[in-house]
């Protein structure tokens, strides 16, 4: 295909879905899984570029995993929003599935961060309680719709009762365990009297929903006009010198969210995805040519920017700083670049269809590793696992990608049967 020719259509990809995107959604849930594994490892065996980068400024792969994923959210929004407004939906209702989203991603990640019960306090296992709370958040979004053809409209309703039955089910038992929950000191998650929701931090679904939230908002103002979403990229980075200058002390919000790192950079790195994605929707970059050129501009531009940043406020992912922001930018724009040549410009089949795969029901993935060790330590095999890892660092490298890989194709198998995590 040469350069000039018009570029394939974004639908063009298995099921309708884009290729490219959920490919590097794929990619960065595997790498993901691959690094919350490989943490565990004894510091003597595994180096320091594969654990987060400890000092002042700088960064490893592993401190581009959460950002990358952040802007594969972003890339995502325009063509979920938009495919809404498209058909018509009413902006509140839009909005309302906004807050939706965000609200699960946020009780989601908040449930996560204490997912260290007490044993001796709560009175019962904390290997269960875990188990228990993975479970229930996984039945309170999912979707059970069976690939069967010939389907009549009295089996979709039956599996649409059954999924609605799931999710009232799952939303019960993360209700129940909040409740039951009882750390350290007598520590809970929920307090009637006062009513207070007790979080160190939201964890990184909550993260996530936060970014979403503000990157959803910014669409809805100023849809796929590229000027307005730089323009709000860079807006969002702003607020991050603000809030390191003292402009949010007295800020009510700021009571309960980072203005700076979390509404701030962390939305950014979304807001940028949206902006690469708009050129997939454009009218004005149809051509393969035209979308690698922006692309170049974009990761070149970013690049820049993040250089020019770097010496005021350092490379962190920790505190968000403004270029670890815009090299995350920058690098995830080169590897879906990569993954557009491949999978939508030359159409590479098996790498096309492998990383499409993974890339979809992220969320369920996510989990499910989430939950393995809590699952291990349950049967009695978290020694045992532990051990695989010890000898040297191919063994905790091979562990790490096997278990990545078989829990994304335990996904994958049940993506297959029609279980899926919608929020």
């Amino acid at each position: 295909m040469s350069a000039t020719a018009v570029a394939p259509s974004v639908s063009s990809g298995f099921s309708g879905r884009i290729v490219s995107v959920d490919g590097v959604r794929g990619l960065v849930m595997f790498t993901m899984i691959f690094v919350n594994d490989i943490a565990g490892v004894p510091d003597r065996i595994i180096p320091a570029w594969m654990k987060h980068f400890h000092g002042k400024s700088g960064m490893t792969f592993v401190d581009l995993v959460f950002p990358a994923f952040l802007f594969i959210v972003g890339m995502s929004i325009p063509f979920a929003l938009g495919s809404r407004i498209i058909k018509g939906e009413p902006l509140w209702r839009i909005v309302r599935h906004i807050i939706r989203r965000t609200l699960a991603l946020l009780l989601i990640g908040i449930m996560m961060v204490n997912e260290s019960p007490d044993s001796e306090v709560m009175g019962w296992s904390a290997s269960l309680w875990s188990t228990l709370m993975f479970l229930s958040a996984i039945l309170a979004v999912c979707t059970i719709s069976p690939r069967s053809h010939g389907r009549d409209e009295a089996q979709i309703r039956t599996w649409r009762y059954v999924s609605l039955g799931l999710r009232g089910f799952g939303f019960a038992g993360l209700a129940w365990l909040a409740f039951a929950f009882r750390g350290g000191n007598n520590q809970r998650i929920i307090m009637l009297s006062p009513i207070s929701i007790n979080t160190e931090w939201y964890g990184i679904l909550g993260l996530i929903g936060w970014a979403y939230l503000v990157a959803s908002m910014v669409f809805l103002i100023v849809r796929g006009r590229r000027t307005g979403l730089l323009g709000c990229t860079v807006l969002l980075l702003c607020l991050y010198p603000a809030d390191r200058a003292g402009a949010f002390e007295n800020f009510w919000l700021a009571h309960y969210v980072g203005m700076g790192e979390t509404l701030g950079s962390q939305a950014s790195i979304t807001t940028a995805g949206m902006l690469l994605a708009s050129i997939l929707l454009a009218s004005d970059t149809t051509t393969v040519r035209s979308r690698i050129r922006f692309t170049l501009l974009f990761i070149s531009g970013f690049a820049a920017a993040a250089l020019l940043l770097e010496r005021p406020y350092g490379i962190s992912k920790n505190n968000a700083t403004p270029s670890w922001c815009l090299w995350s930018d920058a690098i995830t724009a080169s590897i879906w670049l990569v993954f557009y040549v491949v999978s939508d410009v030359r159409p590479a089949g098996f790498i096309a269809r492998l990383f499409f795969i993974a890339g979809q029901n992220v969320l369920l993935a996510y989990l499910l590793s989430e939950m393995l060790p809590a699952v291990l330590s349950m049967v009695h095999l978290g020694s045992w696992y532990s051990h695989l890892a010890e000898p040297n660092l191919a063994c905790a490298i091979a562990r790490s990608a096997g278990c990545a890989t078989v829990v994304l194709m335990a996904t994958a198998l049940l993506n297959r049967f029609g279980f899926r995590l919608r929020l």
